[in-house]
């Protein structure tokens, strides 16, 4: 069976913190779309799993464990568990986050709650 979601479609940017919405989720992983404003952040967290984070627009100051890396449009990184990161949008921005299957929506939302 094939499912079909749009990174653009319905897109829509909160005024006070990144808006995540679950774009599929599949046998093997949850891919998550992240709409961030400019200076939005995500404060540091780590994920219980492996993630893949791609940038499909704008450019993301993706802090890694105390170093800031510049990351923009078509970057991908990937982080193994447990890896302390922080995310601040430096111009509008989509943000594609592949989780592992285990791993939880609500983890990620409880990271833009202040």
């Amino acid at each position: 069976m094939s499912i079909i979601a749009s990174l653009v479609d319905s897109l829509e940017y909160k005024e006070d913190k990144p808006t995540i919405k679950l774009l599929l989720d599949t046998e093997f992983t949850k891919e998550i779309r992240i709409a961030f404003k400019k200076d939005h952040i995500m404060k540091e967290h780590t994920a219980p799993l492996p993630i893949v984070v791609e940038i499909f627009e704008g450019s993301i100051d993706f802090g890694v464990e105390g170093e800031v890396l510049k990351l923009k449009k078509g970057d991908l990184i990937t982080l193994g568990a447990k890896v302390p990161h922080d995310l601040k949008a430096t111009e509008d921005s989509i943000v594609r986050l592949t989780l592992c299957k285990n791993d939880q929506l609500t983890r990620v939302e409880k990271v833009t709650e202040d």
